[in-house]
């Protein structure tokens, strides 16, 4: 893992970067990363009965997360929660841009485009291109990652999750689990996809696979070698 970081995680919704890489964020931090965290909705407005307390209490959340985490800064944006496909593209791509141009990231970390929730699909497409490569392009690296109860839930043909790199988190696992408890109200009882047993165990899965006790998998979305 690369020291001295400079990480950006580009999620639709406060919950996303603790299930699908909280263990990686952590992990970085401890090679000397600043990760700059960005949620794009509230994730709370699209649900009939939300208040400005329910809005509250999520970003509060996100909040105590990000400090277990040891994240360095958070934005937030407020695209409509599980609307944004209503919103210009353009208008998305260049509230992320505002982000890169000032935190300088030279990775990123976003939703798989397969994922079935609209605003991971749209998230991703605005990252991307957000990201397009140019000759003053500092992002070098771009991975994305699953989200239980998004990623498994789409039809089988449609772009599925293959992750093809692996970050071992087995001493992050902790802190990982701690966070998504900082999430308790989001979170379900087993058995289901958004339970907080179901995540762990697909991080001891993801790692059993390739010989570690944890991790997290993700797709290689492009990698900019300068030297080898």
């Amino acid at each position: 893992m690369k020291k001295n970081a400079r990480v950006l995680v580009v999620v639709a919704h406060s919950d996303d970067e603790a299930m699908g890489c909280g263990g990686t964020i952590a992990k970085h931090v401890e090679f000397g990363a600043q990760v700059c965290v960005v949620f794009m909705t509230n994730g709370v407005d699209s649900r009939q009965t939300a208040s400005k307390e329910d809005v509250g209490r999520r970003h509060q959340a996100a909040e105590r997360a990000s400090d277990i985490l040891g994240v360095s800064l958070i934005q937030s944006f407020n695209f409509p929660d599980n609307k944004m496909d209503v919103v210009p593209l353009l208008d998305i791509v260049q509230s992320i841009e505002s982000v890169i141009d000032e935190f300088r990231p030279d990775i990123v970390y976003t939703h798989h485009i397969g994922d079935l929730n609209i605003d991971h699909q749209i998230t991703h497409n605005a990252v991307m291109t957000a990201c397009r490569p140019q000759p003053d392009q500092c992002v070098k690296e771009i991975y994305t990652f699953e989200v239980p109860s998004s990623t498994e839930w789409q039809a089988p043909s449609f772009f599925q999750f293959v992750p093809n790199m692996f970050i071992d988190i087995t001493e992050q696992i902790e802190v990982k689990k701690r966070a998504l408890i900082s999430y308790d109200d989001e979170m379900r009882p087993a058995p289901h996809s958004r339970s907080i047993k179901n995540i762990l165990n697909i991080s001891k899965y993801r790692g059993n696979s390739i010989g570690v006790e944890y991790a997290e998998g993700f797709m290689v979305n492009r990698i900019l070698k300068t030297q080898l």
